[in-house]
């Protein structure tokens, strides 16, 4: 293993897929194959940070690990747990577009055993209230790559008080710049440093 990482690392695509299909025909387990994606795009994201990707290499990093996935997950859910670890609703918050981060996380929720209920990029608030009310989610996950959206985030929970649905859920954000500041400014449960918090996050609220 590694070679499915650093092919994703290099944007190689052929040889990404071709990876992941020699993996899988070995009954390489789904959730090791994804562990690997996500060190290759936290490295993408890094690089990008550092000024040695750019805007084009991450969509292209994430229409392949878009592809990546199409083969992962229904062997996953071929597989199955053996668990249900119930909903999550997952998005990007408002005046934010960033997906790969969001992505990432929903196929790790995935693998775990949760049913992951993505609502998408820039989301406003209330289309996060609708969609605990529809699936009652004890979880909302909550992903912000832009420190201008810190308000977006404070903006969720605050409709979430206001539908009274704050105290049956469960709030974490996710993403490069959030942290415990943050956490304390919107009103959040917790923050996410990596998709593996926040599975540990999600089976907690579950077990209570």
């Amino acid at each position: 293993m590694g070679v499915i990482r650093d092919s994703l690392s290099n944007l190689d695509d052929e040889k990404a897929l071709a990876e992941v299909k020699k993996a899988l025909d070995a009954n390489t387990a789904p959730a090791k194959i994804l562990e690997e994606c996500q060190e290759a795009m936290v490295a993408i994201g890094d690089a990008f940070s550092a000024g040695t990707m750019f805007v084009s290499d991450l969509m292209m990093a994430g229409a392949i690990f878009e592809d990546i996935s199409k083969l992962v997950l229904p062997k996953i859910k071929a597989a199955g747990t053996g668990k249900s670890g119930g909903k999550v609703v997952l998005g990007t918050v408002k005046n934010d577009i960033h997906n790969i981060g969001k992505d990432i996380v929903a196929n790790m929720l995935t693998a775990s055993g949760f049913e992951v209920i993505d609502v998408g990029v820039d989301v406003p608030a209330e289309n996060f209230v609708k969609a605990v009310k529809d699936n009652n989610a004890k979880v909302v996950a909550l992903s912000c790559l832009l420190v201008t959206c810190y308000d977006s985030i404070k903006d969720t929970v605050e409709a979430l008080k206001k539908a009274g649905l704050r105290d049956k859920v469960k709030v974490i954000i996710g993403g490069g710049p959030v942290d415990q500041h943050v956490v304390e400014y919107a009103g959040t449960d917790a923050f996410g440093s990596d998709p593996q918090e926040c599975i540990h996050f999600c089976e907690e609220a579950y077990a209570k």
